[in-house]
């Protein structure tokens, strides 16, 4: 079936009730609802059955704003659900339901059946389906239930093996949004040239490699050999790096001490072409991270740091800094070493100049950073695991502790990061009712090397395109290509343009077969 064909099966409720026509109809309706994430056997004989029973089938879906049911959920975005539906021969129209029920939607089709899944009855009749009928029973409808010879879960299924649609999603998410590869690449051209102001503290990550000789025998330690030691500038530093090496025009105001990891530090971002003005602060070492590694393994991990608040007088010099340094944006990256904590921030977020783009992210990886800690701000991007400490909530779906986050954080726009499950981004779209509050992109990386470092990635690209093109999508999906990039390299390296260019092309030429 031609793709044109099967789009034309998806219609709104007011379409639907046009081509249908008032009761009593010459041909008989019958109406199905459900989720269908992943479309399974269970389904098709579902319909195929319901469609024997009248002479018009019309499939109802849930919206992605009302599925909370299971974590990760829906896997499969609405439109391509809908799709999904409508490619079904026995299916004849698509419509996908705005509300958390079909009851209002049974109201207005007013079909003449409403065929429901043999679970539904089996046991006795579940109290949503007694509102159901109550509903049917107010203008003649019938409650039909398909046979119970076979139930499958597309939460079982998703979770035993998740159908890779990663490249369908990507291009929904587009298409809902009118965009196309072109308008991608064109807003990874014009990353060059904003001006970025980035306040956070600074990390020397460290590997030493090392090769397992043996282990003691009196006692359980291990003995290795020394072979190398490469250092990498990391923390809010690397996130100053991902954005020049994006084209920012870049300014660093960061703390460091007086030792060799500072001269190694300045001399990096020197060559980067990172513009530090950093703050030396000589009662305190430059925090340093080393990880002890053996066959690909990481044995240990040594941590050389001071996480007292930084003085008065250092905030002080950060805050003329922030006056002083005209800018599109401040990037606050937070790993509470010294100069983000409850007494700071207040005044650094008051300091803030007027009219700039606000970003904030705030990591717990060791720490007990707090991303309700920068309520108001244009852009915050929080994994989940610091989304669950900020709420203090362990149980929510990740939907819901995102949406949770996002009307908590007061934030125009949240990104959510979930690892390999890629990210979550809910929006503030004022007078935009037709505009989705929120998305999903999936993660594109081809083999994980190395997942650290992947979110400094996302945060530069994603606030430099939303401050280039105020598009939430755009913003999202080049961020999610240079955090997949990333994951594909050992060490936090910057991420280049051409390198996120490159992803776009070979994602371009899948999605010509998808």
């Amino acid at each position: 079936m031609p793709e044109a064909t099967y789009r034309r099966k998806i219609k709104t409720v007011e379409e639907l009730c046009a081509i249908i026509g008032a009761r009593p109809r010459e041909k008989k309706v019958i109406m199905c609802h459900g989720t269908f994430d992943v479309v399974h056997p269970g389904h098709v004989r579902h319909l195929m059955y319901a469609r024997g029973k009248g002479d018009i089938l019309i499939a109802s879906l849930t919206c992605d704003d009302h599925i909370a049911k299971a974590n990760f959920r829906p896997y499969v975005p609405e439109e391509l659900r809908a799709m999904n539906l409508a490619a079904l021969e026995p299916v004849d129209y698509v419509i996908i339901d705005r509300d958390p029920t079909p009851l209002r939607n049974l109201e207005r089709i007013q079909p003449d059946y409403f065929a429901k899944g043999y679970e539904y009855v089996d046991g006795g009749l579940h109290p949503r389906t007694r509102e159901e009928l109550k509903v049917l029973e107010s203008y003649g409808g019938e409650l039909i239930f398909t046979p119970g010879d076979i139930v499958y879960s597309s939460s079982a299924l998703i979770e035993m093996a998740p159908p890779s649609i990663a490249v369908d999603k990507l291009i929904s998410v587009m298409e809902a949004e009118g965009l196309g590869f072109d308008d991608l690449r064109r807003a990874l051209d014009a990353l060059s040239g904003v001006r970025v102001h980035v306040v956070g503290d600074t990390i020397v990550d460290s590997h030493t490699h090392t090769t397992l000789i043996g282990g003691n025998t009196k006692t359980p330690t291990f003995s290795v050999r020394h072979e190398r030691r490469i250092d990498f500038t990391g923390g809010a530093a690397v996130v100053a790096k991902h954005l020049r090496a994006a084209g920012a025009d870049v300014t660093f105001s960061t703390v460091l001490g007086d030792d060799s990891l500072k001269d190694f530090v300045l001399d990096d971002l020197a060559k980067a072409g990172v513009r530090c003005k950093a703050i030396i602060d000589p009662t305190r070492p430059t925090t340093n991270k080393n990880a002890f590694i053996a066959g690909g393994y990481r044995l240990l991990k040594v941590d050389t740091l001071d996480n007292r608040a930084i003085s008065e007088k250092i905030l002080n010099q950060l805050l003329a800094q922030m006056a002083e340094t005209p800018v599109d944006a401040v990037v606050f990256s937070d790993f509470r070493h010294g100069i983000f904590n409850r007494h700071t921030i207040p005044s650094l977020i008051k300091g803030l100049p007027a009219g700039v783009y606000r970003v904030a992210d705030s990591q717990v990886a060791s720490r007990w950073g707090n991303i309700l800690d920068f309520k108001g701000f244009d852009l915050i991007t929080p994994n989940e695991r610091e989304a669950r400490f900020a709420l203090g909530d362990q149980d929510l779906t990740v939907r819901l502790l995102a949406y949770e986050l996002f009307q908590r954080s007061e934030s125009r726009t949240l990104m959510l990061k979930l690892g390999d499950r890629g990210v979550i981004t809910y929006r503030t779209r004022p007078q935009v009712d037709d505009v989705r509050s929120f998305f999903a992109v999936d993660s594109h990386a081809d083999t994980v090397v190395d997942a650290v470092g992947a979110g400094d990635a996302l945060l530069a690209y994603a606030t430099l395109a939303m401050i280039t093109t105020r598009n939430e999508v755009v913003a999202t999906v080049l961020g999610a290509l240079a955090a997949a990039v990333e994951c594909e390299h050992d060490g936090n390296i910057p991420v280049g343009p051409e390198q996120v260019m490159e992803k776009l092309a070979k994602l371009e030429r899948q999605a010509a077969y998808s």
